[in-house]
């Protein structure tokens, strides 16, 4: 209870705002207690962040200590989704050729998939495995000088440098013959590009633009949204039956805004097939949600007749998603493993049961191997990285650090048939912060060509052993540990 003063009868004000702080500090605690989906290890280090600092910690906590988008945005987003045509849309039931034929047992894999977005895996797809960051942006112009009805691109990053450029060009070509062209950059990864001519240059052409999570003065909503929840997807859609996905965002591979880890390495697919359809609608869910634009219509178009082709599934994660959705996918994948695992990522902060099943999937014969970066453009993230190194070696994973720039890509092959491409890292950003988008499919040439790429990527890595890892100092190791412990925070 405040003191009170005898002499003039007040409230103490020092004691009223000790009170007040106090109180404000227990009613945060309790809220990350009674938080949902909340794991125990992210629990504890709010509290301890909190007790330890407590004006700090609750200012910290109330900025990214949960997942909110904003009520209107939310309120946006699930009206979207109630409204928009069921996935499949346009879809003759006689085409029984879309309809996957699966091994038994990756079939619960794709069931996972399913859960997570609603897709159900489609035959008839083809695809290629494009050779380098050029050639993928110059395959993505070419589509779009031959696209006849729509281009959709969304990039998290969009530079306006000579790749950025060459994109943006050719939706103005596009766009100027009559083509509709709608592009999308995240209002953040891209805060360069909003500001630039060659924006303002698409859009004066006829191109439409959107921003997803659009940076409205920041500071004043902070209260009331978190500002760092980002739209980390690429996607590119062209006339219903094109489609790319991967690592790579609009840009050259030199990266200009972070030069000194140049060049960044990424892997990127073209797609064909009624794959396209479900990259599409995850664009189309983010377009509606963020402008006025319905693009139901686009959505019901009658399919084509579908070749054959291999089955794939389009599962799309994000903070308004099922929580843990993109750790269960990635759990799942190494679960199922009999044979061999091959994984690179650039970021790698896991939760305790992704860690525990690449453990696990060593420790019961399956040869897995991980490449990361050797220089990561995120300190934090490539010490609290490395603290799990010893663990995961202890069990017989095999580590690499690749030397010939900064390694992007994001690729897990599953025993030569199974392949899982896309936008989602494995760190608790992709799990919980991020709008990501993956390819999980089924093709045992296609994950031998992408096996193969994994291959030259070890290539040019150095392996990581364990007394590598004994040999690092104390403080090297506390500095690692520490960062690790802050994961769930950060």
């Amino acid at each position: 209870m405040a003191a009170v003063d005898r002499e003039q009868g007040k409230l103490n004000p020092s004691s009223f705002i000790l009170a007040a702080g106090i109180a404000i500090e227990i009613a945060v605690l309790v809220r990350v207690m009674l938080r949902p989906h909340r794991e125990p290890a992210s629990r504890i280090a709010w509290l301890a962040v909190i007790l330890a600092l407590p004006m700090a910690g609750v200012i910290a906590y109330m900025l990214f200590g949960e997942v909110n988008i904003g009520r209107r945005r939310l309120e946006k987003l699930r009206e979207v989704e109630r409204n928009m045509p069921p996935p499949g849309s346009g879809a003759a039931a006689q085409q029984v050729n879309l309809r996957p034929q699966i091994p038994e047992r990756y079939e619960p894999l794709f069931r996972v998939g399913h859960s997570i977005s609603g897709f159900e895996p489609v035959a008839g797809n083809s695809a290629r495995l494009l050779a380098d960051s050029n050639a993928a942006v110059s395959a993505i112009v070419a589509d779009i000088d031959a696209a006849k009805e729509h281009v959709h691109v969304l990039f998290y990053i969009w530079l306006t440098d000579q790749n950025g450029s060459r994109v943006a060009e050719a939706l103005q070509r596009a766009a100027a013959r009559g083509v509709e062209c709608r592009a999308m950059v995240d209002g953040l990864g891209s805060r360069a590009l909003l500001k630039s001519a060659m924006w303002r240059a698409m859009h004066s052409a006829g191109v439409k633009t959107g921003v997803a999570l659009a940076l409205s003065h920041p500071l004043l909503r902070a209260p009331f949204r978190r500002i760092d929840l980002r739209n980390h997807r690429k996607i590119v859609v062209i006339d219903h039956g094109i489609t790319y996905c991967g690592s790579q965002n609009c840009a050259d591979p030199e990266f200009r805004v972070k030069a000194k880890f140049a060049p960044w390495v990424d892997v990127m697919m073209r797609f064909e097939g009624p794959i396209a359809r479900q990259n599409q609608r995850l664009f189309a869910c983010d377009w509606m949600s963020a402008t006025n634009e319905n693009l139901d219509n686009l959505l019901r178009a009658p399919w084509p007749t579908v070749p054959p082709g291999f089955p794939a599934q389009v599962i799309g994660t994000g903070p308004t998603a099922r929580f843990s959705a993109m750790p269960e996918m990635f759990e799942s994948l190494i679960y199922a493993a009999r044979r061999e695992l091959m994984i690179t990522t650039p970021y790698y902060v896991p939760d305790e049961s992704l860690q525990n099943a690449l453990c696990s999937a060593a420790q019961r014969g399956v040869k897995t191997t991980i490449i990361f970066p050797a220089r990561n453009d995120s300190w934090i993230v490539a010490g609290a990285s490395r603290s799990y190194y010893a663990d995961l070696l202890a069990a017989g994973v095999e580590i690499h650090e690749y030397v010939g720039g900064l390694l992007h890509a994001k690729t897990l092959t599953l025993d030569g048939e199974i392949t899982l491409i896309g936008s989602a890292n494995m760190d608790r950003r992709s799990f919980e912060l991020n709008y990501e988008n993956n390819i999980l499919l089924y093709d045992v040439d296609l994950t031998g060509v992408l096996y193969d790429r994994q291959r030259e990527f070890l290539a040019r890595s150095r392996p990581v052993t364990r007394l590598v890892v004994e040999a690092w100092s104390l403080p090297r190791k506390s500095w690692n540990n520490t960062l690790a412990m802050l994961g769930p925070i950060l």
